[in-house]
């Protein structure tokens, strides 16, 4: 792989700026006969509470036009299982890795990042805009003080650099952004999925059982660059942008729009080569531009 997709991100070096979105691609077991995990900028886990959670009722997914709803409610094995069973494969694989954190309190984020400090991972990357869970992170990612107050807390105890998840399902993004910068977050990434919902005109009634769900996809794609592209006007640190990327020219808007650094998400689950391809094309974008690096066109688009 080319040296000029190496990057800097939160302070941490990674070969290239693609990675995967929380909970679309697992911890990588699931999709390692698909993609050589070595070649992934790094690998996103799903997101990681203090203890087991089993997540939303179903039904919990609905396709949409363009893109997908889902409810899952952030099920998850808890950190213990992350850190005994998929954090040493990502490690025999070569992978590095940002760990998704969620919790309901800030006493919840707290705990998962403590028992992550002695561990080999990259970045944390702080979960506070699931639209599915009625309780803790959605509040805490609508209101931007209570976001400076959890971002202030989980870096008081975080070994790692600590990059902030930002909700989209907020009036002014800018506004949520510079508060977790106030509270010293390394990075923020964004966006989170927007809500929705669908009904099964057949049965009358909601397609998700939690009636509302988060929707990704091609179709959150341009609502997803204009956020990148304000928050990057907004804030000095750096950017992890996504939101329907499936190609690597939309990739290359996120860049271009101010971020560093790109998460695939819902492409995952009907091309789980996404990841690979948007890497090779973006090696092939910069040899076929003559660039230096592929941080020349970071941010490159701007009002003049």
């Amino acid at each position: 792989m080319s040296e000029k997709l190496r990057i800097q991100f939160a302070g941490k070096t990674f070969p290239n700026p693609v990675t995967t979105a929380s909970g679309t691609f697992g911890s990588g077991l699931e999709y390692s006969e698909f993609v050589d995990l070595e070649k992934l900028g790094a690998v996103t886990t799903k997101g990681v509470a203090n203890v087991p959670w089993e997540g939303n009722p179903v039904p919990r997914i609905a396709e949409t036009h363009g893109g997908m709803l889902n409810a899952i409610g952030l099920q998850n094995p808890g950190v213990e299982t992350l850190i005994e069973r998929d954090l040493p494969y990502l490690r025999e694989k070569n992978a590095r890795i940002i760990v998704n954190v969620c919790g309901h309190s800030k006493e919840e984020y707290i705990e998962v990042v403590e028992r992550l400090a002695d561990e080999a991972v990259d970045l944390l990357e702080i979960n506070i805009s699931c639209p599915n869970v009625k309780e803790g992170g959605i509040a805490f990612g609508q209101k931007p003080e209570m976001a400076e107050e959890i971002t202030k807390a989980v870096k008081r105890v975080a070994k790692q650099p600590v990059i902030m998840k930002l909700s989209p399902n907020v009036t002014d993004i800018t506004e949520m952004a510079r508060a977790v910068e106030a509270g010293g977050a390394d990075g923020v990434s964004l966006i989170n999925t927007i809500t929705g919902m669908k009904i099964d005109v057949a049965r009358k009634t909601f397609a998700i059982a939690n009636q509302t769900g988060g929707m990704s996809g091609p179709c959150v794609k341009p609502v997803a660059v204009r956020m990148v592209y304000q928050v990057a006007g907004a804030v000095k640190i750096p950017i992890l942008g996504m939101g329907g990327i499936q190609s690597t020219e939309d990739a290359l808007e996120f860049l271009m729009a101010g971020a560093s650094m790109v998460a695939v998400g819902t492409a995952n689950f009907y091309n789980p080569l996404a990841t690979s391809q948007i890497i090779d094309g973006l090696e092939d974008y910069v040899r076929r531009e003559g660039l230096n690096h592929i941080t020349d066109i970071v941010g490159c688009v701007k009002v003049v």
